[in-house]
């Protein structure tokens, strides 16, 4: 029976090979340390945290996340270590919650490797602390028992590890701050948050959009359950009864003893677009659990053989002739076994979720289709901004042949980086470097004509900075539409030629659209901040409608190749400001780089790196999702192979800006 804890009560261990589950409902920190028979902690090699997340007996998550799952065998520890205590911090990432009272508060399961529940531990009472000692294993005896801890400390993870004796712990807390912050710059970032009735936050505004984009969609902020993390395929069905107007559709009756049939829209949600994002959201998360469910069976399964095998091998006598061969047999038979069960789960709920991605793919709308999509053949400028854009596909290893979309909010909350250096993946070894640059750029302006195609005409604006003019050819479907802004004059909105219609003198040539060499990055860079500079003040003034005429108040996307060349010093602070500061005032960013490129500027360029989404140019495995951590392949979208369909979007979008219709 799993033993229920409170603060300061312990509980006898009855195993040493241990799972450590901890559900926060917003992304933490999770780590450990190994103390002595004082609980000290004598230095860094002591602690277990996402930049060193293994030590002897003890393996921690990689990166920040809801959910995490700490292994620990007690019997694997080195004999001086008497005590295992488990931490947990919020990441301080900006926008983020920087203290437990303001998140649910965390639950902390202790399992043995089957998942057998053997105690719980709810961390309440929490309130301006930004770190916590959840619950401490210890030896006392020759015995290992669990004590529930919770103590909090509103000094931070510095303070945390200060009070357990370790060496220099400000300076282990700051480099323990950027390895969760550089797994945060590689993680999806969550879906949005629920009302208290569980339903998704309905996506405000239809028509024009203020400058100013919202803020940053907090993490899910339903607590967990209490008790063991769910990893099951949970059949996501309608939610409570809603308006009839705002009803997913009913599924039609299951077979006896067959799983309901799945259904384009079975999610809640006010529109049928936004019960589509939650259902793709609900896949998403629906296979990284059952696959974590999967791995984490193979992996008892492992671990089991190797026990028996232990204990039948442990007796010299048993080692050689026809007993140990019968130990081995059996031992391996029985992780066969466990391992086929699994292997049946998974198959059982990856069929159910293709079955559903059959469904929903031809349901979704342009601006969650892939270009092959009908809809982008019947594509028609829209009149209001959709609540997400598709910006490429996920899947892992054990389902390759099942592509989750990976969809982010609009506006978008952070720029976007394309990684146009050669990366570990096998995709990026077999292709040459200047292809790799061609691609990072071809998939940028599909990007970028997405973004437009998406937004009413006149509200979204793409100013492009090619310093050296290498980008030339993959620039042409924006060039030749006259869908991008020409270079930017500051104070000076663009506005597209009018066709007149009647017999006069020749135009003057239009200035080509991308801005070059120093004065064109100095120019647009110069255009750009003083936008920011202007809706900041405003808004800081309360006087979000008292920004200058001449202000363009559409959504502003800044293309950046082959950065830092044709960057000074002062370029690149003002790069790294519309970074930070761009998105709050309606200016993103897509950079096209190799962060090779920018060595020179050391650590300097960090921040900006991290603050960027990353995505390559070819399948890569660097995205993590927000739920248990896996490491995703993520599949860039392609254009079909001799289609017209980038060309004819923005040849649409061009005409409609220029005669001001949707």
């Amino acid at each position: 029976m799993t033993a229920e804890l409170v603060r300061g009560q312990n509980h006898t261990l009855s195993q040493t090979r241990l799972e450590i589950r901890v559900s926060a409902g917003t992304p933490v920190m999770a780590g450990a340390t190994l103390g002595d028979e004082r609980g000290t902690v004598h230095g860094a090699e002591w602690v277990a945290h996402p930049g060193s997340p293994q030590l002897p007996g003890l393996e921690v998550s990689g990166q920040a996340a809801a959910d995490h799952r700490l292994a620990v065998d007690l019997d694997a520890l080195p004999p001086s270590v008497h005590r295992v205590t488990v931490l947990l911090a919020l990441p301080m990432e900006a926008g983020g919650p920087d203290r437990f009272g303001a998140v649910p508060a965390p639950f902390v399961a202790v399992t043995g490797l089957g998942g057998t529940g053997i105690a719980t531990f709810t961390l309440t009472g929490l309130d301006t602390e930004s770190a916590v000692a959840a619950l401490e294993l210890y030896r006392r005896q020759g015995a290992w028992k669990v004590r529930a801890v919770g103590q909090g400390y509103a000094g931070g993870l510095a303070a945390m590890l200060a009070d357990q004796g370790v060496p220099g712990a400000p300076e282990l807390a700051r480099s323990i701050k950027e390895a969760v912050a550089r797994g945060m710059a590689r993680s999806v970032a969550p879906p949005p948050p629920r009302t208290p009735q569980g339903d998704r936050v309905r996506h405000a505004g239809a028509g024009r959009q203020s400058p100013v984009p919202p803020q940053a969609a907090a993490p899910v902020d339903g607590r967990a359950p209490a008790g063991p993390i769910d990893y099951a395929h949970p059949r996501r069905g309608a939610a409570a009864p809603a308006p009839p107007s705002s009803s997913p559709p009913a599924a039609p009756p299951a077979e006896p003893g067959r799983p309901a049939q799945p259904v384009a829209g079975d999610a809640a949600g006010w529109s049928m677009e936004e019960r589509l994002y939650n259902q793709v959201w609900g896949m998403f998360e629906d296979l990284a659990r059952t696959t974590a469910a999967y791995r984490s069976a193979v992996d008892f399964a492992e671990s089991r053989m190797d026990q028996e095998l232990d204990r039948a091998l442990a007796d010299p006598r048993g080692r050689t002739g026809g007993a140990g061969d019968r130990a081995r047999e059996e031992a391996r038979a029985k992780r066969d076994g466990l391992t086929d069960r699994a292997q049946e789960a998974l198959d059982r709920d990856l069929a159910q979720l293709a079955a559903e991605s059959a469904v929903v793919e031809p349901a979704l709308p342009a601006a969650y289709a892939g270009w092959d999509s009908p809809a982008w053949h019947a594509y028609r400028v829209p009149m209001e901004i959709p609540m997400a854009m598709r910006i490429g596909d996920l899947h892992l290893p054990e389902s390759a042949g099942l592509r989750i979309p990976l969809l982010v909010r609009l506006p978008l909350e952070r720029g976007i980086w394309i990684d146009s250096g050669r990366t570990a993946s096998e995709a990026a070894a077999l292709t040459d470097a200047d292809r790799l640059r061609r691609l990072a750029m071809d998939h940028a302006v599909a990007h970028a004509a997405r973004l437009l195609a998406v937004h009413p005409a006149g509200e979204f604006s793409v100013h492009v900075i090619d310093p050296a003019g290498s980008a030339a050819a993959a620039l042409a479907p924006l060039v030749d539409s006259g869908a991008l802004a020409p270079p930017a004059v500051a104070g000076t909105p663009w506005k597209p030629p009018a066709e007149t219609g009647h017999p006069g003198p020749p135009a003057a040539p239009a200035p080509y659209p991308v801005a070059a060499g120093a004065g064109g990055v100095a120019a647009v860079l110069a255009h750009l901040t003083r936008r920011v500079d202007l809706v900041q003040m405003a808004i800081r003034a309360g006087a979000a409608d008292a920004l200058p005429p001449d202000l363009d108040t559409a959504q502003q996307l800044l293309i950046v190749n082959d950065f830092p060349y044709g960057f000074d010093d002062r370029a690149v602070t003002q790069l790294r400001y519309l970074a930070d500061e761009g998105p709050s005032a309606g200016v993103h960013l897509l950079m096209v780089a190799d962060r090779a490129d920018a060595g020179a500027y050391g650590p300097v360029l960090d921040p900006l790196w991290r603050s960027l989404l990353r995505i390559t140019p070819v399948a890569d495995d660097h995205l993590a999702d927000p739920w248990v951590g896996h490491a995703w392949t993520y599949e860039p979208l392609r254009t079909p192979p001799g289609s017209q369909v980038l060309q004819q979007v923005l040849a649409r979008v061009a005409a409609a800006r220029r005669t001001g219709r949707s």
